[in-house]
């Protein structure tokens, strides 16, 4: 690639995450073969390539956490571990032939529409390429979230976010600092506790944890699932009504289903049933309602605090020093290893997209939303930026298996590009009335959504947005995956 002359696609998709490769098969299998899939990592999987810290897993069961045209009979737990979704991604790449699509090391600066000549141009780290169509495919967990705390680049020992640890770190008996309590803190607490010679959780604010029902997959489990007909079905189907029962119906008919209350009982119990010492335990107890914020399940995190070399930090944090973290009450912790589980850019101006995007009359898209508040078109188009999708976009996720999300919007845009090529249409772009319908549907339904309790003003929940929208699709995956399919190609305007 030159400057003067950059290679031109019909289709480029920005990352190679599930999102990128469900979307390249999906194309290809409708008979678009032109297809670039950029990603700054070094291989395929997204979330997965780049997560690679200890305990890391599925918070999800594996049944669902797949495609639904690539079932794998080979999980090894029924939450699978990270690693194994990491070979998953490099088996879909094999199996269907998505090599020579792919692009890594490729990092999006910028991208432009020029309404002269109906064409993308992109600017990236390896030089220009153009493309008729955009396809922004970068997930939500992708680009880590570094805490606004002073002196954070004063600290002498080891400082590494979960979404890039360090391996070559040795934390065994070291003094470790661990910054959130998130989903991904989660993860990571139980499985380093063990090697620390002292390990400070610093909480601002407690997650709801439930038990998860994780357990080992033996072989001959796996051999049912691949060989004894509708066994594999009837599994999926059961993990797919659990998902189902567990986020979309409580967080969005919240005020139809009085299910949420018996389930915030259930984990206050829970929390009882693990945490030895009381004050420890109300620590660990959410103020807020459940579903305000993402909750987690795990089977040892409460529990880890009981052990005398753990201790849980409350207090906020004033300070990083370059041996440690101080408090508002002046409390020193001398640390060896600080670990950030800050988590990641979801709802951020510089995270959906990642880079600059310029529509045809110059507008940016991200200066775009912070204006006008997030809005789209299930989730996928834009009014105003034609010829660009997103798999996930504001609006378009309903909370159940990410998968599934990526089914529906890959879907939706093949359906709008065989409508382009029948027309034989060089610009599609969703009208504004469509748009308006659709976002006046979804919001519609926002006082039936868990989000609306007055508790969740205290979660600290990234669900929220800085206007205190929360940007989901409230619908159940069944009305999703149909509407995806279904939407009346009136909705866009094409141009010859």
């Amino acid at each position: 690639m030159t400057a003067s002359s950059p290679v031109h696609y019909e289709i480029v998709i920005v990352g190679a995450g599930f999102s990128g490769l469900g979307t390249t098969i999906a194309l290809k299998e409708a008979g678009f073969d032109d297809v670039l899939v950029v990603d700054d990592a070094d291989g395929p999987g997204g979330t997965w390539q780049w997560n690679t810290y200890p305990g890391v897993a599925v918070d999800i069961p594996s049944f669902s956490y797949q495609f639904s045209f690539a079932q794998r009979s080979t999980w090894s737990r029924s939450y699978a571990p990270g690693s194994e979704l990491r070979d998953y991604a490099t088996q879909i790449v094999e199996d269907y032939s998505l090599g020579g699509h792919l692009q890594f090391n490729t990092r999006v600066q910028s991208a432009s529409f020029d309404g002269d000549d109906r064409t993308w141009r992109i600017e990236t780290s390896r030089g220009p390429i153009t493309c008729s169509w955009l396809i922004h495919a970068g997930g939500p967990l992708s680009q880590p979230k570094l805490p606004d705390i002073e002196g954070i680049d004063t600290f002498a020992g080891h400082t590494m976010h979960t979404s890039r640890w360090d391996h070559d770190v040795d934390l065994t008996g070291r003094r470790v600092g661990v910054i959130g309590t998130g989903a991904t803190a989660v993860q990571v607490i139980p499985e380093i506790a063990p090697l620390t010679s002292a390990l400070t959780v610093f909480q601002r604010t407690p997650i709801w944890c439930l038990p998860k029902p994780d357990f080992p997959i033996g072989r001959p489990a796996r051999a049912a699932l691949s060989s004894i007909p509708g066994v594999g079905r009837l599994t999926r189907l059961a993990s797919q009504t659990f998902v189902e029962a567990t986020f979309p119906v409580l967080a969005h008919f919240h005020g139809w289903i009085p299910a949420t209350s018996l389930l915030e009982t259930a984990a206050r119990q829970y929390v009882r049933t693990q945490v030895n010492d009381p004050e420890v335990r109300r620590k660990l107890t959410p103020s807020y309602a459940l579903g305000c914020k993402r909750p987690s399940f795990h089977n040892s995190y409460l529990s880890t605090f009981n052990r005398d070399d753990v201790t849980l930090e409350t207090d906020s944090i004033e300070c990083i020093t370059p041996t440690g973290v101080r408090t508002a009450s002046g409390a020193e912790h001398d640390l060896d290893v600080l670990i950030l589980a800050t988590g990641f850019k979801v709802t951020d101006r510089d995270a959906l997209p990642t880079y600059a995007l310029t529509s045809p009359d110059g507008s940016d898209l991200a200066s775009h939303w912070e204006d006008t508040r997030f809005h789209s078109y299930q989730g996928v188009s834009t009014s105003g930026f034609p010829n660009f999708f997103t798999i996930f976009g504001p609006y378009g996720y309903n909370g159940a298996s990410f998968f599934t999300l990526v089914e529906n919007s890959a879907a939706h845009v093949v359906r709008v590009l065989d409508e382009a090529r029948r027309r034989d249409a060089t610009v599609a772009e969703v009208t504004s009335d469509a748009q308006d319908h659709y976002m006046d549907s979804i919001l519609a339904r926002g006082h039936l959504q868990v989000f609306t309790d007055p508790t969740c003003s205290s979660a600290n929940s990234y669900y929220f947005t800085k206007q205190g929208d929360v940007p989901f699709r409230a619908a159940t995956t069944i009305e999703s995956a149909w509407q995806s399919r279904r939407f009346p190609l009136a909705h866009y305007a094409f141009m010859s």
